[in-house]
């Protein structure tokens, strides 16, 4: 069993820690949050964009909790960390725990900064330690099953694929303290950086991109409409998302997919379908629990460790190749 601290209690620290709970291979062994009084708050308060399970505060009574990670690592023995924190602060608390010599689970996106991101790859190359992004969609089952039906050529070749995000603009836990949203990236880098990350994962990066961004409450990129293109593959990928509506505004994502011989249809307004059409019928079958991704994410790293192997499905360098991708939908 692997002892693994979180670091970080807002909605993200709260969601992993539900699902290391569940997992018999780990332990949760501490918190770490500048504010205490933040985990209960967050406990009892609004959750994110979408519902990813509750917890009985009695359940953290007994867990070791710490304002700072430097004084988690020297209090704590553990073999990872799961991190949560404001994504500007990923490279610092990263950067801290692999010198320790710990494993690193880190939120998306690894880092704002190309250059932090790749710092934090050689150096947990440097130290030997597993270093994975949490890329949840890769994991989610609506979308694994995506990917098989590309892999397989089940239904064809793949023409079109039109993947989207939207949110209303987060008013909830901890995006209420403006230095939280001032460090996330804003839309393009918290929310659609999600489908960009996915795209790239079933088809490679792009040869050209054509996007447009628009500004909304807390960056120049809260809204992004783009469309990929390849040199040597027939089909493009469409990207829309952002969270510029008002903040009740219901979340969604999906995709829809158009294959040689049917086209595929999955939204989370629907979500326990995914929908099949053809020329003469529809048929549906079944997607899968979305919110199982962050458990299985989770379980992924947790095998990586065991095994003592960077993560394929999910390696530091195509995470950091996100990032790079997000950069490249700005107009500058």
């Amino acid at each position: 069993m692997k002892r693994i601290a979180v670091i970080g209690f807002g909605f993200m620290g709260l969601t992993h820690t539900l699902n290391i709970l569940r997992n018999k291979d780990l332990e949760l062994a501490a918190i770490v949050d500048r504010n205490l009084d933040l985990i209960e708050k967050t406990i009892g308060g609004k959750g994110g964009n979408i519902a990813t399970g509750s917890l009985d505060a009695g359940i953290l009574m007994d867990i070791n909790k710490y304002t700072t990670i430097k004084e988690c690592l020297d209090k704590e023995s553990i073999d990872a960390v799961c991190i949560c924190v404001p994504t500007a602060f990923h490279y610092d608390t990263a950067g801290e725990a692999l010198k320790a010599g710990k494993h690193v689970f880190i939120e998306k996106p690894l880092c704002l900064d190309v250059n932090q991101a790749r710092k934090l790859i050689d150096l947990a190359i440097e130290k030997k330690r597993i270093l994975m992004t949490g890329h949840v969609v890769r994991f989610m089952p609506p979308y694994q099953k995506l990917k098989k039906w590309i892999d397989s050529g089940e239904f064809g070749d793949l023409r079109f694929l039109a993947l989207s995000r939207f949110s209303g603009y987060p008013a909830w836990g901890q995006w209420k303290d403006r230095e939280v949203t001032d460090n996330s990236g804003g839309a393009l880098f918290d929310l659609v950086i999600h489908d960009i990350d996915f795209a790239a994962y079933l088809l490679g990066s792009p040869d050209n991109i054509e996007s447009t961004c628009l500004p909304g409450y807390i960056s120049k990129y809260d809204y992004i409409s783009a469309i990929w293109s390849y040199k040597n593959k027939n089909a493009k990928v469409s990207i829309e998302g952002g969270n510029t509506f008002h903040a009740s505004f219901p979340f969604q994502a999906g995709y829809m997919a158009n294959f040689e011989k049917a086209s595929i249809l999955y939204t989370t307004m629907k979500g326990d379908v995914i929908h099949i059409s053809d020329d003469n019928k529809v048929s549906e079958t079944e997607a899968g629990d979305a919110v199982e991704g962050y458990y299985n994410e989770l379980a992924y790293f947790t095998k990586c460790i065991e095994n003592n192997i960077q993560p394929v499905e999910c390696s530091p360098e195509s995470s950091l190749e996100s990032v790079n991708l997000c950069y490249k939908h700005i107009k500058i």
